[in-house]
């Protein structure tokens, strides 16, 4: 007798579900066909383009820019556009994490604010995780090689050095802490994934039986539910006495009492793990494989990097200063941005651009980041890597703030546009530059066997570095 998972019962509950949806859907007829468009347009063709989409996203922005390589990128405003984020509505948050999160998200402004105001107060403890878990991690002896899983290894030191801003010591080094937040965003795409299969009116149902977003949580909540319940006792007990009050996001989010219970601080504590541990490791191993790749540029970073450390020490001042170091990781940014297409929004009415575009209201739309990102009227040799390029306009120019890796503008979008910009890009930043600059000055780096730098993969809409790849470490050594 065939052995039917329930897994296999969900996948065939979402066929018999959705063939009809489709079908209605299919009916209607499209209300976009006067905008330009790269594929089929038939009421099957469209679905046909877009499985396609899904395994070549970039050879089709490339080839639907090579069709319409006359019209030039619309850059509109987010004001000109009403648009609200539409990320939300395509991971299903609502139904696996908790409608507040999107409803009331407050958790957002204390990243904005916070992790923006009090750098200088948390730098000291992020530079100290980022020093101990490449010290721990690598364990390197004497001046022998190492090698290690790239990828792995990035995000187990990001979510080390994140979690010791977002939950202090020791919970940022407890390995199933470590472990629960590294698969969370895994979970939650695995689930979204399967709730995009049912119509609309089934998800609240399905949400309910899905394991993996569940599971997380609820080892998340035996986690965080003495410490919470000890802060809470603490401010109690002493208001604002208390001395040893701890300066992380969980404190932030307690201070801001708009909630109170250890579940509803978990959610919002793994929301801010789910948006960052994963972009954040994915952009520092391509940093590293450029590192490795072109080590003729170890040497003008090490110089500077040296020369302030020297001077300055540890700092986020110093930190500052690092503009070589800013420029390498701004232009790993550029060619190899965690999404292809970003920005993503959803019109909330019908509306009219500025030149006459005509956009339906719940049409959704994105900024086509990997052609802006290489669009020859802004960027000299736009496909090469050129890791001091930002540095250089920045020398150059009078728009110093432009050219940082931190920048929000209409031709970088590492971080987003607009008032949707990621609020938690400064921290992210400080992390990706200390960890470049600590291994400068500690280690030499190069891939095993001496391969070539490996290309990144690319799925639906993401920019993956490729996970299965090794690096060699060893404690630097100057010729």
């Amino acid at each position: 007798m065939m052995d039917i998972s329930p897994t296999n019962h969900i996948l065939a509950a979402a066929i018999c579900a959705t063939v009809p949806a489709v079908v209605l859907k299919l009916c209607k007829p499209s209300n976009l066909d006067h905008i330009p468009s790269f594929g089929y347009s038939s009421w099957l063709g469209s679905f046909i383009s877009s499985f396609k989409y899904v395994g070549n996203a970039v050879q089709i922005l490339q080839e639907g820019r090579a069709k319409y390589k006359e019209t030039p990128f619309k850059k509109s405003t987010e004001d000109e556009l009403s648009l609200i984020e539409a990320a939300n509505e395509t991971a299903k948050v609502d139904h696996l994490i908790g409608r507040e999160i999107s409803s009331t998200p407050y958790h957002v402004s204390v990243a904005r604010i916070h992790l923006t105001r009090n750098i200088g107060l948390y730098y000291p403890d992020l530079k100290d995780e980022v020093h101990t878990a490449f010290e721990e991690l690598l364990d390197l002896k004497e001046n022998a090689w190492k090698s290690v899983p790239a990828m792995d290894t990035m995000r187990e030191i990001v979510c080390r050095a994140s979690n010791r801003v977002f939950v202090g010591l020791p919970l940022c080094r407890d390995p199933d802490w470590i472990d629960l937040n590294s698969r969370f965003a895994v979970d939650v795409a695995t689930d979204a994934n399967i709730l995009n299969m049912f119509p609309k009116f089934l998800v609240p149902f399905v949400s309910k039986i899905l394991p993996n977003t569940a599971a997380g949580i609820e080892r998340a909540i035996k986690h965080l539910d003495p410490i919470i319940k000890d802060r809470l006792r603490c401010m109690k007990e002493h208001g604002d006495e208390w001395s040893n009050k701890p300066n992380d996001i969980l404190q932030w989010l307690i201070d801001e009492k708009q909630e109170s219970t250890t579940k509803k601080l978990t959610l919002r504590v793994l929301t801010i793990n789910f948006a960052s541990i994963h972009s954040t490791s994915n952009t520092f191993t391509q940093a590293l494989y450029n590192l490795a790749a072109y080590p003729q540029y170890v040497g003008p970073l090490r110089e500077e990097v040296d020369a302030i450390i020297r001077e300055h020490g540890w700092t986020k001042e110093a930190i500052a200063m690092m503009r070589k170091v800013d420029s390498f990781l701004a232009e790993t940014q550029r060619l190899e941005n965690v999404l292809s297409a970003s920005v993503q929004r959803k019109a909330m009415k019908d509306l009219t651009l500025s030149d006459g575009t005509f956009i339906p209201k719940g049409t959704y739309l994105s900024v086509p980041t990997y052609l802006m990102h290489r669009d020859s009227t802004v960027y000299e040799n736009p496909g090469g890597f050129d890791p001091f390029r930002f540095y250089q306009l920045r020398v150059d120019g009078n728009e110093s703030g432009r050219h940082q890796m931190v920048a929000v503008n209409q031709d970088y979008f590492p971080f987003g546009y607009g008032k949707h910009a990621c609020p938690g890009r400064f921290l992210a930043a400080n992390e990706l530059k200390t960890m470049l600059a600590y291994i400068l000055t500690m280690y030499d780096v190069k891939f095993e066997d001496n391969v070539s730098r490996p290309a990144s993969i690319h799925w639906d809409l993401n920019v993956i570095a490729d996970p299965t790849v090794r690096v060699m470490f060893r404690k630097r050594v100057d010729s």
